[in-house]
């Protein structure tokens, strides 16, 4: 193992493993099946790129979303390994190129599409070269009973069949024990090792509340919780997302939408957005979400009840990825549970499977309405016993119970006289005496039980209904539109043979939480400090038309500004900046570091040379000496002078003409190509580098666009 934990730390920046990484890398590099379950953040992609990299051969990595392909390889072409994606986005030329390079032995990772894995020709193909593992992500899409099932992941047994000498590893985030047993049957792995990390997720804090107005209650969580951080807001149907969205738009909040209703284009801008900007909102339904690797998403919101906790777990997962405190906020209502039980009940799917569905239903509305720890719920539904969190709504701010025997009994009462026609609203019309058209026009007036429930305001009979529904002591019927009707468990009530015990909800307290990073870094940062950090790999990122987190996390950038090194040397050893990356990057960010470092009494002073380094570089021009020259000289990367170039012009303290030694026609040409380029494009390099072939250096580049700009 000690080749897999230098590739770690010198390639991808991190000190050791986590978990069961090394036991499954070792697994799977030594030519064995694995069959792993890890949480979202959990480090499941270290888990086949390590081995593919110590194996002779490319790793081939099955992937359902070609969409987030390009991110996943940008990132690690940013670490310096050889990586390629191949699927329908690609131009034939394109494609073919990537063939090429696989059938010479040039790339050690190539993600694919299943439907592209399977084609005979791509089949044949990988016949022709040396596989070194098969890596099925996110696994789960084989089960049909699950929440992402993807057809064509049922094939992917055939790889078994075709390859059987080439390890498989199949992962995902979330399965339940059914889910489990289906991925093992369909993917052929009898004889894989299993391994089940804890499905715990500290950092994520949940909360579920009594839905009153679903959009003004999010809006307060956002605002005293997460205003200008990005975040993920789900909700059942695609108007309500378009009208959410809409509705955060105009209380100021960068909101998008997304859901399969938008064509194409629109759905991969949207994405794209979200990816690559800081403090998007994205309000979507289920269709958006999967394998986003954005770690930086610091809540997910359920403006409404998902379909299980399977679901819900791993929706909620895609948040805090990167190990810093996030939220998982939920509203949830009695239409919600009718809604979702239409759905099941108008599927196409067989009596079995609606059974199944309706059961997970019944364990997420448990989840919602139980007055214990949520945390301590949601592990025990995937097997895993645990104590109480201490950092959920339930630990925080216990609910008190009271006993509510009598005013169910009133109600099962109502529910009987009313011969089980009638929906909770106009139940509750009778209890608290409210002489409606339909009360009326029924002569539900004449009822024994109308007016006999005003012990109990509107909101607290909602909150009432609700819970005996999730306790199977009621039943919210879909296809009677809603009717309240009895279930085996409400003779016991209405006879007096059990007491019910509810919680009693309270209205969700406005008081806002300060944010938590600084705990999880270790330390307290400076916000100006980190803001500093975001702004010099936004514009990296910008640059080389990236996504900003494939520079940097967050969370390392946080820990550069707690620990602030003062050496190339010290910031090569903060976690996530591997040897490739800090050649690249590390110059330009110690700088900031450097210049922030300055307000910590206890760190040395700073150098002239630390200070003044653009100042020593300008000298060294009015010199006459060239870019190279000074990059000698200072010992510095060329780049990094380059960059310090950039600022100089932008400054005006130097012109193009004497930095670059450009003629006129270059000059002229490379400002033509910039000005034909779009408006979003001409804020970054790399369309303008594509542009020009190639001909001319990013620091070149660089260094013109200083000059227009300024």
């Amino acid at each position: 193992m000690d080749a897999a934990l230098q590739i770690l730390q010198t390639t991808f920046g991190y000190s050791s493993f986590r978990g069961s990484q090394a036991q499954i890398i070792e697994q799977v590099a030594g030519g064995r099946d694995a069959l792993v379950l890890m949480p979202t953040g959990g480090g499941k992609s270290l888990c086949y790129q390590i081995p593919a990299m110590l194996r002779p051969g490319t790793g081939l990595v099955v992937s359902p979303l070609i969409a987030l392909m390009k991110d996943q390889v940008d990132a690690l072409l940013q670490v310096g390994v050889r990586a390629a994606f191949l699927n329908s986005s690609l131009s034939a030329p394109q494609a073919r190129e990537v063939e090429q390079q696989l059938l010479a032995g040039e790339l050690e990772l190539l993600y694919v599409a299943p439907e592209r894995l399977l084609m005979p020709g791509m089949l044949a193909l990988l016949e022709r070269v040396e596989v070194a593992l098969f890596a099925i992500d996110e696994a789960h899409c084989v089960s049909r009973w699950g929440h992402d099932f993807r057809p064509e992941y049922l094939q992917l047994g055939v790889l078994a069949e075709r390859f059987p000498q080439v390890p498989r590893i199949a992962l995902t985030a979330t399965a339940d024990a059914l889910t489990r047993q289906e991925m093992v049957a369909q993917l052929r792995l009898h004889k894989a090792s299993q391994f089940v990390s804890s499905f715990d997720r500290p950092n994520i804090r949940y909360t579920v509340v009594p839905k009153q107005n679903a959009k003004q209650q999010f809006l307060d969580f956002y605002t005293d919780h997460h205003q200008g951080d990005a975040g993920i807001v789900y909700c059942l149907s695609r108007k309500r997302v378009e009208e959410t969205a809409e509705w955060l738009k105009k209380r100021g909040i960068s909101a998008l939408p997304y859901h399969a209703g938008l064509d194409a284009r629109t759905r991969e801008r949207h994405q794209e957005r979200f990816l690559r900007e800081d403090g998007l909102v994205m309000v979507a339904t289920i269709a958006f979400g999967m394998g986003i690797d954005k770690p930086d998403v610091r809540f997910v919101a359920h403006l409404e009840l998902p379909k299980s906790l399977e679901g819900y777990y791993q929706e909620t997962g895609r948040a805090g990825r990167d190990g810093l405190p996030a939220d998982a906020f939920m509203t949830y209502g009695l239409q919600d549970v009718v809604m979702q039980r239409q759905f099941i009940q108008d599927s196409s799917g067989s009596p079995e499977f609606k059974r199944l569905e309706g059961a997970r239903l019944e364990k997420l509305l448990g989840y919602c309405e139980s007055t214990q720890c949520r945390r301590q719920l949601l592990l025990a539904y995937f097997g895993e016993a645990s104590g109480p969190c201490g950092n959920c709504d339930a630990c925080l701010a216990p609910a008190a119970t009271y006993d509510a025997t009598v005013p169910a009994q009133k109600l099962l009462s109502t529910v009987v006289r009313t011969r089980e026609r009638f929906g909770a609203g106009h139940l509750l019309d009778i209890l608290l005496g409210k002489l409606t058209p339909k009360v009326t026009q029924n002569g539900h007036q004449t009822l024994s039980t109308f007016g006999i429930g005003t012990e109990l305001d509107l909101k607290q009979w909602r909150s009432l209904v609700r819970q005996m529904v999730a306790s199977g002591h009621l039943n919210s019927d879909s296809e009677s539109f809603g009717a309240i009707k009895l279930t085996p468990k409400s003779a016991a009530i209405l006879k007096g043979q059990e007491r019910l015990e509810l919680r009693q909800d309270v209205g969700l307290k406005r008081e806002r939480r300060k944010k938590q990073a600084a705990a999880a870094t270790g330390g307290e940062v400076s916000e100006p400090f980190f803001e500093a950090l975001r702004e010099l790999r936004g514009r990296l990122a910008r640059e080389q038309n990236v996504p900003a987190y494939v520079i940097f996390h967050d969370s390392t950038l946080r820990e550069m500004a707690t620990a602030k090194p003062r050496s190339l040397e010290a910031l090569g050893k903060i976690s996530g900046v591997g040897r490739t990356k800090l050649e690249r990057f590390g110059r330009e960010f110690l700088e900031v570091i450097l210049r922030h470092a300055g307000d910590a009494p206890e760190q040395r002073p700073l150098t002239p040379d630390d200070s003044d380094t653009f100042e020593a570089t300008l000298a060294l021009i009015l010199e006459g000496h060239s870019p190279d020259e000074v990059a000698q000289k200072r010992n510095l990367k060329l780049s990094t002078v380059e960059q310090h170039l950039a600022e100089l012009i932008a400054r005006g303290k130097l012109t193009v003409e004497e930095v670059l030694g450009l003629g006129v026609d270059e000059l002229e040409e490379i400002e033509t190509a910039y000005t034909s380029l779009s408006p979003d494009d001409q804020g970054r390099l790399r369309p303008l580098f594509d542009k020009l072939g190639g001909r001319y250096s990013y620091g070149v580049l660089r260094c013109v666009l200083a000059g227009i700009d300024g």
